[in-house]
């Protein structure tokens, strides 16, 4: 070794940067809590939320003038705010104009959002896309919007979603419950390269029992699959107590459900069984066209309808990534512009602007969406609600979860039965309804602090305060501004 070899080293170890050799490095789980620490605005064993407006998740009519009761995580009691007393020593909250709701149950999420192109949406020229992972600034903004648990419905990088599961769970960094989907079910032919492309059955029941031993929940099946690869999926997850859905267009709704599939993402719009002339397990593109001239009410969606609901499907109401393609919409929101880094921004603007000129300005198919999903909720399907901040570039984590339950309003459901959408009926499909998902007593104490009443005025879900998971309370805008400028980078 030459002796400027011999100094380089001395140096380096004098700064610590080859400390790793003669010491280990102190474990992530111990350097690190300050990071969500400084987050947290309420910590106490026991936090009283006084003259608060309940919603409970439930359907149920708002109950005003309450008290909530939080003690080591868990709802200790909601009662009349005149017939309850704080327990001393209590951390006590006056609430008066905030209503409470439990949090969001997100059941069609992210960690990935469209990597910015200079030239807006490439995948129409047939240009290969990246979905770049957003392991910074997603966490935060699905927990500062109120949205404590998650379904990743697909994963872009299988194993950053795993570890950044175990980061939260362990409270080294701030972000929702997570359930993971394991990386797309999916055969050749798609524009996006982080994709596997699946063999045949075999392959597909491979993926399925790998990704399920490393800790993946649920399986998410995309367009270019096979009926045969499908079923395959399906049995190898039923086998393990696990469910599969799937955004289709290869496989018509009625044969997914007819294999066995458990959740149809995004409803109506990706139903190919119209499309004259398809072919088996072949993605004929685009079934809008075929959809257009059908009612909603006729018979042939209707027939559709009865059929998912008989073989026990639910879908997943994914409004958000839909309305982008109406001109003019959604409302463009200074929080939404403030949170995206500069190319992501001016790539959405682009994008925004091809929309506004040569978009549907009716809106027909949105619409038909929004009609299709209040029909199969009315006729006793199970509707799931999330986001999906892909497309365009229009949603974004948290923000996008909002504005679903504001379009399910829209859609013809109430406020109440919207946020139950949004919360208990996630709940119960991923299992953990006896945890979170409604506000009861020996439940977790996640929930949501709004200022004003989303029960009568849905746009007030916008106005998150404080949002507690496992009893404590995040600062939602200062989570907010952690990640200004940042998505679309990380």
């Amino acid at each position: 070794m030459s002796r400027y070899s011999s100094m380089a080293i001395a140096l380096l170890l004098a700064a610590g940067f080859l400390g790793a050799q003669t010491q280990r490095p102190t474990p992530p789980s111990r350097a690190m809590p300050q990071l969500t620490q400084e987050f947290i605005a309420i910590d106490a064993p026991v936090v009283v939320l006084q003259h608060v407006r309940v919603v409970d998740g439930t359907g149920a009519e708002a109950l005003e003038d309450q008290t909530i009761t939080i003690e080591n995580g868990r709802i200790r009691s909601i009662g009349s705010a005149a017939s309850n007393s704080a327990p001393a020593g209590a951390r006590i909250l006056d609430l008066t104009g905030r209503t409470v709701i439990p949090g969001l149950v997100g059941m069609h999420e992210h960690l990935f959002y469209p990597g910015p192109t200079g030239r807006g949406r490439l995948s129409e020229l047939g240009v290969p896309e990246m979905y770049p992972e957003m392991a910074f600034s997603f966490p935060r903004l699905y927990l500062a919007s109120g949205v404590t648990t998650i379904r990743t419905t697909g994963s872009m990088e299988p194993y950053s979603d795993l570890e950044l599961k175990n980061y939260i769970d362990s409270g080294r960094i701030p972000g929702p419950k997570m359930h993971l989907t394991g990386p797309y079910l999916q055969g050749p032919g798609l524009f996006l390269p982080q994709l596997h492309v699946l063999t045949g059955p075999e392959d597909a029941t491979r993926m399925v029992n790998y990704w399920a031993d490393e800790g993946f929940t649920s399986f998410k099946a995309y367009q270019q699959i096979t009926r045969a690869e499908l079923g395959a999926a399906i049995k190898a997850a039923h086998s393990r107590g696990l469910k599969v859905t799937g955004h289709l267009c290869s496989v018509t709704l009625r044969e997914a459900a007819e294999l066995g599939i458990d959740d149809l993402e995004h409803g109506l719009n990706t139903d190919t069984e119209f499309v004259q002339g398809k072919q088996g397990d072949l993605c004929p593109g685009s079934a809008q066209s075929s959809l257009m001239p059908l009612d909603v009410q006729g018979e042939q969606i209707q027939s559709t309808i009865r059929f998912l609901i008989q073989h026990h499907v639910a879908i997943t109401s994914t409004l958000p990534v839909f309305e982008a393609s109406v001109p003019n919409r959604p409302p463009l929101q200074q929080r939404f512009l403030d949170v995206l880094s500069p190319p992501s921004k001016a790539d959405y603007l682009l994008a925004r602007s091809r929309v506004d000129a040569t978009g549907d300005k009716t809106g027909t198919m949105f619409k038909k969406e929004e009609a299709f999903e209040y029909a199969f909720s009315k006729a006793g399907g199970t509707l799931l609600a999330g986001l999906d901040p892909t497309g365009n570039g229009a949603v974004v984590a948290g923000f996008g979860d909002q504005r679903e339950v504001e379009l399910l309003v829209e859609a013809g459901f109430t406020p109440l039965e919207a946020i139950h959408i949004a919360t208990e009926n996630g709940a119960k499909f991923l299992g953990v309804e006896d945890k979170v998902g409604t506000l009861e007593v020996g439940k977790q104490a996640d929930l949501i602090v709004i200022k004003g009443d989303p029960s009568k005025t849905i746009a007030d879900i916008e106005n998150v305060e404080t949002v507690f998971k496992d009893g404590k309370g995040y600062d939602s805008q200062k989570l907010i501004d952690s990640v200004k400028g940042l998505v679309g980078y990380r």
